[in-house]
């Protein structure tokens, strides 16, 4: 299955290479009772990552962000507490807007978090901000030290 991962992002940089899309995206800076945060690795990457995908056509952003913690970390009913920050991102040849969001879940989400689909997602769990995994993506560091310091990011992802 990681393999088949591997060739389909393959060939979604080639297409983001020919076309140069326009994409919006968000993540979720997900936050138990503990302060730790949630992260997931994808199947098709070594690097951890905060959950999040892109918004659908006729989808609004907060919706987006609630449909993808479901779809990857299994919970269903955090709310958004804020926005911590909006970025624009060019890796991977596309035009990306990403909307950061904080969510907090109480002791009964936490309890629930999971890799949900584990066609995409090899791992989920909880991390203290001060314990990260070596193989957190930098970008993603950048955002938990930027919430850490109550900082609203902007600019680069």
């Amino acid at each position: 299955m990681a393999l088949a991962h591997r060739i389909v992002a393959r060939a979604f940089r080639a297409w983001f290479w020919l076309r140069r899309p326009r994409t919006i995206g968000v993540r979720a800076l997900l936050v138990d009772p503990h302060g730790r945060i949630a992260l997931v690795r994808h199947h098709y990457t070594r690097f951890w990552y905060l959950p999040g995908g892109g918004v659908n056509r006729n989808e609004d952003m907060g919706s987006a962000v609630q449909r993808e913690v479901a779809e990857e970390v299994g919970i269903d009913d955090a709310p958004i507490v804020t926005i911590a920050g909006v970025f624009h991102n060019r890796r991977e040849y596309k035009d990306d807007h990403v909307v950061l969001f904080v969510m907090m879940v109480d002791a009964d989400a936490a309890a629930r978090l999971h890799a949900a689909d584990r066609r995409e997602i090899a791992e989920a769990r909880w991390f203290a901000p001060d314990a990260l995994p070596d193989t957190v993506s930098p970008a993603t560091r950048r955002r938990i030290a930027e919430y850490q310091r109550g900082a609203t990011g902007l600019g680069t992802w």
